[in-house]
């Protein structure tokens, strides 16, 4: 992560560029984002639509390495991919499908729930794994093969385990799942959390927010979303399935501060458009409605690799 903080400059040239950078764009643009960006990518595009009406775009929202695998198994390319772990870039598509990325946001774990769930009058950041281990209680997270929220929620078991000084209780929260409240991206929860039909739910803090829904302030030792608590994130790992033709059959996920990533492919069908709409989102005007959406927009995106296609005209 310090790595990743340490090369900005490239960047800053991009964020300092003047408003007339997107005003040529036109055509398709297509864009694969996180389940966790549906809401905030659609402003984005509508207002990068507003300054640009010559572009016909179209967005798919899912997990983040579903959308990655879209590429990497089906050959499916968007001109723009847009994920919630930079990982899923740095581990499942560099450098063969893409050769640089941006990290632009960051975000927080939680628990989301409503006034009808059981425990809502008590739970806290404190309390919220006795209730979710109390019989009855029913709660979700998404699948971790297809989505970095289901990943971290298990990161987050692990770093409760040593903040609260309760040996075994990564393992008492993993046994609790129900297989049939696990969904492939965090975002489809949020409805069976608002419908009655969970209790509560892993995602994020922004998602919270924008749907209206309650949410446990976790402590930050444990809620990925702090920068300078890095190492102590380190500790928790999740190993998952390896790419289909990928000669490792698994890949290791480190805890550490949630960054979001964006990055145009080698292969994207649109990649002028692509690079205008990029920098729009990272443009002050992207990061404000990245902030309205509850997103932690850091002051400095972070690059890394080749942006050549990205800082140029």
């Amino acid at each position: 992560m310090r790595r990743h903080l340490a090369l900005l400059l490239l960047v800053g040239r991009v964020v300092a560029g003047p408003p007339t950078l997107v005003a040529q764009a036109a055509g398709p643009l297509s864009v694969f984002n996180a389940g966790s960006l549906a809401y905030p990518f659609r402003e984005l595009l509508a207002a990068f639509v507003r300054a640009n009406p010559a572009v016909q775009p179209t967005q798919e929202s899912s997990g983040s390495l579903e959308a990655a695998r879209k590429l990497t198994e089906l050959g499916k390319t968007p001109d723009v991919l847009a994920v919630a772990d930079y990982g899923v870039i740095s581990k499942l598509l560099q450098p063969v499908h893409v050769d640089w990325y941006v990290g632009f946001a960051s975000n927080a774990m939680t628990l989301v729930y409503s006034d009808r769930s059981a425990g809502a009058a008590e739970v806290t950041g404190a309390n919220w794994w006795r209730v979710l281990l109390r019989a009855g209680v029913r709660w979700g997270l998404s699948d971790p093969a297809l989505d970095p929220n289901g990943y971290r929620a298990r990161m987050v078991f692990q770093l409760a385990e040593r903040h609260y000084g309760q040996p075994g209780l990564a393992a008492r929260l993993e046994a609790a799942v129900r297989p049939q409240f696990v969904r492939p991206s965090e975002a489809q929860l949020l409805g069976l959390v608002q419908a009655g039909e969970l209790d509560y739910a892993w995602s994020y803090r922004s998602l919270a927010r924008t749907a209206g829904l309650h949410w446990v302030q976790l402590p930050p030792e444990i809620d990925l979303s702090d920068p300078g608590r890095s190492a102590d994130y380190a500790a928790a790992r999740v190993r998952l399935p390896g790419p289909r033709l990928a000669a490792a059959d698994s890949l290791e996920f480190r805890g550490e501060p949630i960054l979001y990533a964006l990055t145009i492919p080698k292969a994207a069908a649109h990649p002028t458009t692509a690079r205008a709409f990029v920098r729009f989102v990272l443009s002050g005007a992207g990061q404000a409605i990245l902030r309205e959406a509850g997103f932690l927009v850091p002051a400095h995106p972070t690059l890394v690799g080749n942006a050549r296609g990205l800082i140029e005209p």
